[in-house]
C-alpha cells in the first residue's frame, strides 16, 4: 500500500512540477528501501507503461539521480550514453526523450525520485530544473513532517500510558501535545490528520483533572493551538512564529478562546481549557 504522501503530496508535487515548468509528463515515487524506487504516480502520461516501475540505485535516469544525491538529465533518453537502458522498454512505451530526475532528500538521505519528461529531444532550460527542484523541495518537506509527526505520536502513546513514570513528565505530555497541534495544518494526508488529532485528544485527556461540566465548551482548533502556546509560556508573538500566524492573529484566536472560556486573564484561559479537557 502506498504511503500517504506517496498518494497526497506527490501527485500534488508533479502536477506543480508540470504547470512550472510547462513539461507534458512528471511522474515519480518513494523508495521502499534503501536502493529501490517504484513509480508510484503519473501525471500527465498516455500509457501505465511506467506505473509501478522498479527503479535501482544505479540503473537508468533515475537511478543515477538516486546514487549520486543530485539531479539529472539526459537530452535524448534513448539514444544517451551517460546513464544505462534497463528501462527503455517503458520510457519508449511513454514516447519519452528529454528526461529530468531529482532526488528527494530528507536528512541526507534519498527518500524518493520525480521526474519531468517532454516527448521531443529538447535541451532543458533552468527554468524546467528549478520547477523539478522546488517539486521534490515539496515532497521533502512533506516526509520531514510526517516523520516528526510518526515520532511524535510513537512517543506521546507511552506518555499517555504512563504520564507520571518520570519526574517532569506532565511538561513533556504538554510540550508533545503543543507541537503535535502545531504540526497538524502541516499534514495534508486525511487519514494521518485525523489519526494526529486523536492522539492530542488523548494527551489532552490524560491529566485525567478535566470536570465534567466544563467539558461543554467548544473551542475552534486553532484557538486551542494558541493556548497550547499560552500554556508553554509564548508570547503571542513567540506563539504567532509557532504557528505560522501574524501576531494580531494570534492575539484574536485567544480573546475568542478567553471569552468562550469565561477567563479574564491568559493563566485562567490555560487553567479553564484543562477543566474542559482540551489542553493536558
Amino acid at each position: 500500500m502506498p504511503e500517504p504522501v506517496d498518494a497526497v503530496e506527490m501527485q500534488a508535487a508533479l502536477l506543480r512540477l508540470r504547470r512550472a515548468s510547462g513539461l507534458p509528463v512528471a511522474f515519480g515515487g518513494l523508495l521502499s528501501d534503501a536502493r529501490h524506487a517504484r513509480i508510484a504516480e503519473l501525471n500527465g502520461a498516455q500509457t501505465t507503461a511506467l506505473r509501478g516501475l522498479v527503479i535501482t540505485a544505479g540503473s537508468g535516469l533515475g537511478g543515477k539521480s538516486i546514487a549520486l544525491s543530485r539531479p539529472c538529465a539526459v537530452t535524448d533518453y534513448p539514444s544517451s550514453r551517460h546513464i544505462s537502458h534497463e528501462y527503455d522498454t517503458a520510457v519508449a512505451a511513454e514516447g519519452l526523450r528529454s528526461v529530468v530526475a531529482v532526488p528527494v532528500v530528507v536528512r541526507r538521505k534519498v527518500r524518493g525520485v520525480l521526474y519531468g519528461a517532454l516527448r521531443e529531444p529538447l535541451t532543458l532550460g533552468d527554468r524546467t530544473f528549478d520547477a523539478a527542484v522546488a517539486a521534490a523541495r515539496d515532497v521533502e518537506q512533506a516526509l520531514a513532517v510526517r516523520d516528526e509527526v510518526q515520532q511524535l505520536m510513537a512517543v506521546t502513546r507511552d506518555q499517555v500510558t504512563d504520564p507520571r513514570a518520570a519526574p517532569g513528565a506532565w511538561e513533556d505530555v504538554r510540550e508533545a501535545h503543543r507541537e503535535l497541534r502545531a504540526l497538524v495544518p502541516k499534514v495534508a494526508d486525511p487519514a494521518l490528520r485525523e489519526e494526529l488529532l486523536s492522539v492530542c485528544g488523548l494527551l489532552a485527556s490524560a491529566s485525567g483533572t478535566s470536570v465534567p461540566g466544563a467539558r461543554g465548551v467548544q473551542l475552534a482548533p486553532r484557538e486551542i493551538d494558541v493556548l497550547a502556546c499560552v500554556a508553554a509560556g509564548a508570547t503571542n508573538a513567540v506563539a504567532a512564529d509557532r504557528l505560522g500566524l501574524r501576531p494580531e492573529t494570534v492575539k484574536g484566536y485567544l480573546r475568542a478562546a478567553m471569552r468562550k472560556l469565561g477567563a479574564h486573564t491568559r493563566l485562567e484561559a490555560v487553567v479553564a481549557a484543562r477543566r474542559a479537557g482540551l489542553l493536558p
